[in-house]
């Protein structure tokens, strides 16, 4: 099993930034490490991901305002997020692909609330 930690939610003014982070507690090793996101009202959407060997992947909204880093030795998966905009508010999740079982697992979610 496989456990999440997220931290850095919060509230922030529209043009603010915060940034996300996300470790997991495993000793196995871990493919993909990303962000998803649920508004109120809608499904969970992708943020952006990133593979181990670094490549990336952002939902065209965020793109150019976001940018997902990972740090392989401890398991941490960071979101920065600059430029916020009322839309960005939801709950954000951490998720994380093992490399060799394919398992996905997923953080507990850290609200994130821009206000206009």
């Amino acid at each position: 099993q496989v456990q999440l930690v997220e931290s850095g939610g919060g509230l922030v003014q529209a043009g603010g930034s915060l940034t996300l982070s996300c470790t997991a507690s495993t000793i196995f090793a871990i493919n993909s490490m990303g962000w998803f996101r649920r508004a109120p009202g809608k499904q969970r959407d992708l943020v952006a991901t990133i593979t181990r060997g670094g490549s990336t992947d952002y939902a065209d909204s965020v793109k150019g305002r976001f940018t997902v880093a990972r740090d392989n030795a401890k398991n941490t998966v960071y979101l920065q997020m600059n430029s916020l905009r009322p839309e960005d508010t939801a709950v954000y999740y951490c998720s994380v692909e093992m490399a060799v079982s394919k398992r996905a697992y997923w953080g507990q979610g850290t609200q994130v609330t821009v206000s206009s």
